[in-house]
């Protein structure tokens, strides 16, 4: 069977997969419920309650695994799959028990909860091994080529490198090549990547790859992503798109703004002691000020002073000009590191947030200074102001610490033309993963994989 031939069964094989998983959880919790709880309860269950319980314990397991990626099979990590996986199950399994002692009328006992715990790790483990082993024994990494118009496309190549597990770049063509030339390249190959070329000539490919059945992946423009959160329409018998470009409707902002004040409320509450205890670390660390207040944009320009838990030495700007942090900032404090890390040093931003100056899910806030030194390498940087800032976004919980203003543009813009309360939701419960499971940095990675050399290279051609 050929690997086309193969591509029609993939989504097949990762449903089986996934139903395969949801069993054996469900299973597990079964077990659980039925053995410790089932007949300890104050009014015991019969069968169809015993099964309407199961049946409430699946769904929430799969609306969890669907918000964290954790049947992305094949697409993410193995480790990162198995990371989404157990918040997935420490979630559900916490609300779980709270449910379990709702019905009983009492704090029920924890101790199967945990034991289900430790039997869902094993699970995982198993699943993600196995099903991990014979879906790449199935899909081998694909053999891409890359056709490219400018040195920026090597930053894409990189991050498709560390996947060995899926991309396979055997090799790369300009786009000044002829033309007879890069279509015989194409078709030698499962795929090819098209980065930074001109429309035209993009178009003139992308419509070669799609006569031929071949895989394309795209590095889309900022057009291409307003573009793509364009309303579909007809003027009689002729399509059209309608961009409408003025971010959010009435109702979009209303919603967003009663869950902005609701969930803020309840982070407040919820996250007091954590705030308390870094209040008190940045205070006990070098004697300074706990909160740093800064000039900040959010929506049409507007300014605002953004509060955080200061993780900078007093002095960290004391000759006036902005300057761009880093991980290894040597102005960070020992708990500011911590704080930055785990994110906690964001979470007075919660009182912007009920002030009404920013939003729980939004583009970041960025400084005027650094909004007019960006605007004048990308005139568009100014869209994402299109909708108030947010506390966290698409950017943060898909990027990593060192990833490029340009890229976190494209994905705020991403955000911004395909707003939903569901996508609000989503991006709120992988921040929490990241906050758990913080992702290394671009640098990081591109140390690892190439001791620096790339680096070097870049530092040459920004000269």
């Amino acid at each position: 069977m050929t690997m086309s031939n193969k591509d029609r069964f993939k989504r097949l094989i990762s449903v089986v997969a996934a139903v395969l998983l949801l069993g054996m959880l469900t299973g597990v919790f079964a077990f659980i419920w039925y053995r410790y709880y089932s007949e300890t309860i104050m009014l015991p269950f019969y069968r169809r309650g015993n099964w309407t319980l199961i049946a409430i314990y699946t769904i929430m397991t799969a609306v969890f695994f669907k918000a964290y990626g954790g049947f992305k099979l094949g697409y993410l990590k193995k480790t990162d799959m198995f990371y989404s996986q157990l918040i997935s199950m420490a979630c559900v399994n916490v609300i779980t028990y709270f449910i379990v002692s709702l019905i009983g009328r009492d704090f029920m006992f924890g101790t199967p909860i945990v034991m289900m715990m430790f039997a869902d790790f094993l699970v995982l483990a198993v699943w993600t091994f196995v099903s991990g082993k014979i879906y790449f024994l199935l899909y081998p990494p694909r053999k891409l080529v890359i056709l490219y118009g400018s040195h920026q496309a090597a930053s894409l190549v990189l991050k498709m490198s560390q996947r060995v597990d899926k991309y396979m770049i055997c090799e790369s063509v300009s786009v000044n090549e002829e033309t007879e030339k890069i279509r015989e390249l194409i078709l030698k190959y499962e795929g090819v990547i098209i980065c930074d070329i001109p429309a035209e000539m993009r178009n003139k490919f992308l419509k070669f790859c799609y006569d031929n059945s071949i895989r394309a992946y795209i590095a889309p423009k900022i057009s291409d992503i307003i573009v793509r959160g364009a309303d579909e329409i007809r003027l009689f018998d002729s399509p059209l798109l309608l961009c409408r470009n003025y971010g959010l409707d009435v109702e979009q902002e209303l919603v967003k703004r009663v869950f902005d004040i609701v969930f803020s409320i309840l982070l407040l509450v919820l996250t007091s002691p954590f705030m308390l205890a870094a209040a008190i670390a940045v205070k006990l660390c070098d004697g300074g000020q706990v909160l740093y207040k800064q000039t900040r944009l959010t929506k049409e320009g507007k300014q605002f002073k953004l509060y955080k838990f200061r993780s900078m030495v007093a002095d960290a700007e004391k000759n006036g000009i902005p300057q761009l942090c880093s991980d290894d900032d040597s102005r960070i404090t020992s708990v500011g590191k911590f704080l930055r890390k785990c994110r906690l040093d964001e979470l007075p931003q919660l009182i912007n947030i009920l002030k009404g100056d920013m939003s729980i899910v939004g583009p970041r806030p960025e400084r005027p200074e650094l909004t007019e030194k960006y605007k004048k390498e990308m005139p568009e940087f100014e869209f994402r102001l299109k909708v108030k800032a947010g506390l966290t976004g698409l950017a943060q919980v898909t990027g990593v610490y060192d990833t490029t203003p340009y890229d976190k543009l494209k994905m705020d813009l991403m955000y911004i033309e395909n707003y939903s309360l569901r996508i609000d939701l989503q991006i709120i419960l992988m921040t929490i993963k990241t906050m758990l499971f913080p992702g290394k940095t671009n640098a990081e990675t591109e140390e690892q994989l190439f001791g620096g050399e790339l680096q070097n290279n870049r530092k040459e051609e920004t000269r």
